[in-house]
C-alpha cells in the first residue's frame, strides 16, 4: 500500500471566475490578494516590483524612506469612536509605522459627491488636522475632485505618506522564523463593530468604540528595546485572520493560535455572535500583530504594554514549522480549526 504524506498538503481554493469587479475585491481578504496577484502586477510588469507589504521602503539619496498609499470610502463618515477624517490620516500614518518608519507627511485628495454639506466636509478637513497634529505629521499637498450625484457617495478621502526608516530597522513580511512569538498589541474587533453600529442603528447592550489611533509612537518604543521586531502588520481589512495568513503565506511558516488567549471584548463578541461574524476577520484601525524573535518578547511586550496604545499587549501564538502557510487556532473544546484568509470582507466600507 502506497503511503502518503500530508504533512505538506494543503487544500487548492480554485479562482473565482468573476468578469467585473464585486465588493469583495476591495476586501482585504482572498479576492484583493487575486486582483492584485493575478491583474495588476502583470499588467505593471517590470515597472510594478512590490513587496506587498504595508508600506514600500525605498532609497533615495542616502536616505530610506517608506511610502504608502491607502484611500477610504467608509460607510457612515462617522461612527462611534471616529470619522472617515482621522481614520484617513490615522491609516496611513499606521501604513508607515509597519514598516518601523517615522512618519512626517501626508497627501490628502478628496473626491466629493456634488450637494455635500460643506459643514459635513469641514467636520471630516477638522478631524484630519486634529489626528495629523497628534501623530506628528504634516499635511503638506492635496487634491479635490468633485463628481456629480450619480457618480459618488458622499466624501472619499486618500492619503499617501512619506517616512523615514532609521538605519539597520528591517521589518517586513518575509522575516517571520519558526520559534517567533506572535503579540497583539490589544483588544481585537472593536472597529468593525462600531462601524456596523453606526451603519445599521445597531445596539449591542453598550457602546462599542472604534479603536482608531496612530501607531508610530508605539512601535517607536518597540524598537527602541533594541529587540528582533521581524514583523509588523495593522490588522485592518480581513482582521487579525487576513495579517496572520498574509505573514504565513510570505515567510512559509505555519503560525499556531490559542483561541482563548485572544483578547475579544465582550460586547464584540456578543455582536459577532449576533451577526455571524468571526472577530478574527473583523477590521481593526488602531491595533498591531508584531512577529518578534523568542529572546526579544519579553521586552518588546513590556515596551508595549508601558504605551497607552498597547497597553492589553499579549502573546497569542507562534510561529511553527509545522503546516507551512497556515494559521490554525486551537480551540475551547480542544480541537484546531485553520483561520483561513477571508474570501472578501465580513463588512463591506469598513475603511
Amino acid at each position: 500500500m502506497t503511503t502518503v504524506d500530508l504533512s505538506a498538503w494543503s487544500c487548492p481554493v480554485p479562482l473565482r471566475d468573476t468578469p467585473a469587479v464585486v465588493m469583495g475585491h476591495g476586501g482585504g481578504g482572498a479576492m484583493s490578494a487575486e486582483l492584485v496577484e493575478q491583474l495588476f502586477l502583470p499588467a505593471f510588469g517590470a515597472a510594478g516590483a512590490a513587496d506587498l507589504g504595508d508600506s514600500a521602503v525605498v532609497e533615495a539619496g542616502g536616505a530610506r524612506l517608506a511610502f504608502s498609499t491607502d484611500s477610504y470610502v467608509v460607510k457612515p463618515m462617522f461612527f462611534p469612536g471616529g470619522s472617515i477624517g482621522d481614520l484617513a490620516v490615522n491609516g496611513t500614518v499606521n501604513d508607515l509605522a509597519m514598516s518601523g518608519a517615522t512618519p512626517l507627511f501626508l497627501s490628502t485628495a478628496f473626491i466629493l459627491q456634488e450637494g455635500t454639506e460643506l459643514a459635513v466636509l469641514g467636520r471630516i478637513a477638522q478631524a484630519m488636522g486634529l489626528a495629523a497634529a497628534a501623530a506628528g505629521v504634516k499635511l503638506v499637498t492635496g487634491d479635490t475632485k468633485v463628481v456629480d450625484s450619480a457618480s459618488g457617495d458622499g466624501v472619499f478621502v486618500n492619503t499617501a505618506g512619506i517616512g523615514l526608516v532609521a538605519p539597520g530597522v528591517e521589518i517586513g513580511p518575509r522575516r517571520a522564523r519558526p520559534g517567533d512569538v506572535v503579540l497583539v498589541s490589544g483588544d481585537i474587533g472593536a472597529h468593525g463593530i462600531a462601524v456596523m453600529s453606526g451603519r445599521e442603528g445597531l445596539t449591542f447592550g453598550t457602546s462599542v468604540l472604534s479603536d482608531t489611533a496612530p501607531l508610530a509612537g508605539l512601535v517607536a518604543a518597540m524598537l527602541r528595546t533594541g529587540g528582533d521586531v521581524r514583523v509588523l502588520r495593522d490588522p485592518t481589512r480581513g482582521g487579525v485572520a487576513a495579517s496572520l495568513n498574509e505573514i504565513a503565506r510570505a515567510s512559509q511558516v505555519g503560525v499556531s493560535l490559542v483561541e482563548r488567549d485572544l483578547p475579544v471584548p465582550d460586547a464584540v463578541r456578543d455582536a459577532c455572535s449576533l451577526l455571524g461574524l468571526d472577530p478574527l476577520q473583523v477590521a481593526n484601525e488602531g491595533k498591531l500583530v508584531a512577529v518578534v524573535d523568542p529572546a526579544s518578547a519579553d521586552p518588546v511586550l513590556a515596551a508595549m504594554r508601558a504605551h497607552p496604545f498597547g497597553a492589553g499587549a499579549r502573546v497569542i501564538g507562534a510561529c511553527v514549522a509545522e503546516h507551512p502557510g497556515t494559521v490554525v487556532a486551537r480551540t475551547a473544546l480542544g480541537g484546531n480549526r485553520v483561520i483561513s484568509l477571508p474570501i472578501g470582507e465580513q463588512l463591506p466600507r469598513i475603511c
